[in-house]
């Protein structure tokens, strides 16, 4: 097949597609007239792809992937290469769940001051004369 109905039937553009050739993951394979040409595995390596980097991979993370297609292995990912990719993959999602653990509970916490700091206004507001109103991120009004 050529580049145009590879690219539809993989979801992308015919400019994906040559640059995906130019960083090696796609063959540059050509016939006589100097066509691109393409078969079901530039596909199937393709789809690989597109679904590495629909999780969250960057493009240079498929690369293992794609070269244990190319062996001929039925799955790209049961290479030792692709294997490492997934493993520093979890890790770096583990510590970005850390991390928006700690945040979520930042916000939590100043909700909660917030929410106190409103109902000691609306209490304050009832009495005459009472305190004014404070903010905290830009000192006393």
């Amino acid at each position: 097949m050529r580049i145009g109905e590879l690219a539809e039937r993989a979801g992308t553009t015919t400019r994906t597609l040559r640059y995906y050739e130019s960083r090696g993951l796609l063959p540059a394979r050509r016939d006589g007239n100097g066509h691109r040409t393409y078969d079901e595995r530039d596909l199937r390596l393709l789809r690989q792809i597109r679904t590495l980097q629909d999780f969250g991979f960057g493009l240079e993370e498929t690369r293992p992937f794609v070269e244990c297609l190319r062996a001929g292995h039925p799955a790209g990912d049961s290479c030792p290469a692709s294997l490492a990719v997934y493993r520093r993959k979890l890790d770096e999602l583990d510590a970005l769940i850390g991390e928006l653990g700690e945040v979520r509970r930042t916000v939590a916490r100043q909700l909660t001051r917030a929410e106190r700091a409103r109902d000691r206004l609306a209490a304050d507001a009832l009495v005459p004369g009472g305190p004014e109103p404070e903010c905290e991120l830009g000192g006393q009004r």
